[in-house]
């Protein structure tokens, strides 16, 4: 099945122009083609294509279904790595595993505290399609570590390079609930880092012996969580 994905499609709008071009150009669909939709929060539409129109597909809608939404919540927190395709490679594999949300955030020893949210946001939409997923992503803004340790979840933690007596994430991450992980910058959170999330109720956890990536962590972490789940 082809998945195109139009967040503000609600069966009565034309398609975006930018699924509209795909749907033309790439997919090479034609009226009268059978057509699949979703509006990323859950919402699957089977359409006929009425009306093939790369600025505007005109689409009738044959059934409607809402998609079951996965019953935990997993919201990974990941300091952006200096080469900006390593951190875009982990959000494209984030979202075809399953994920709800990324907040890149912002260090003490962060090589980098720019990100183009837009661009992320493109790279969820395309890997969403890729993988059939009917849910998007949530895509934030860089955010400051302080700030994020605000944030409230079921079970917080925080992976760091100093945690050898702790439990391995996947003896330590709960089956369903809200899950949220912290994942440092290639230097590693601070000391003042470490003690701040402990204070705010982040529990420290390890992913095993091997000393991993900044983007290889995360998507460690990410499939972690998400075999715990079936396990």
């Amino acid at each position: 099945m082809e998945l195109l994905v139009d967040p503000q499609f609600d069966g009565s709008l034309p398609l975006c122009p930018d699924e509209s071009r795909h749907c033309i150009s790439v997919m090479r669909h034609r009226a009268g083609d059978t057509v699949h939709v979703t509006d990323g929060q859950g919402t699957y539409y089977v359409c006929r294509l009425a009306v093939a129109d790369s600025r505007g597909c005109e689409l009738d809608v044959l059934q409607t279904q809402s998609m079951p939404s996965q019953p935990w919540r997993l919201h990974m927190a990941v300091a952006p790595t200096k080469n900006t395709d390593r951190f875009e490679w982990f959000v494209e594999k984030a979202v075809e595993i399953g994920i709800d949300e990324i907040t890149p955030i912002i260090c003490d020893r962060s090589e980098r505290t720019k990100l183009r949210t837009d661009r992320l946001q493109r790279i969820v939409t395309a890997a969403a399609k890729q993988s059939i997923k009917f849910r998007l992503p949530k895509i934030n803004e860089p955010t400051k570590l302080a700030d994020l340790l605000k944030v409230s979840a079921d079970q917080k933690f925080i992976l760091h390079c100093r945690t050898e007596a702790a439990p391995h994430l996947f003896n330590a991450c709960p089956i369903g609930g809200n899950v949220l992980i912290l994942v440092g910058p290639e230097g590693d959170f601070s000391d003042a880092e470490v003690d701040a999330a402990l204070a705010a109720g982040f529990a420290e956890a390890t992913l095993g012996e091997a000393r991993l990536r900044t983007e290889t962590a995360a998507m460690v972490a990410c499939n972690i969580v998400q075999i715990r789940q079936i396990v």
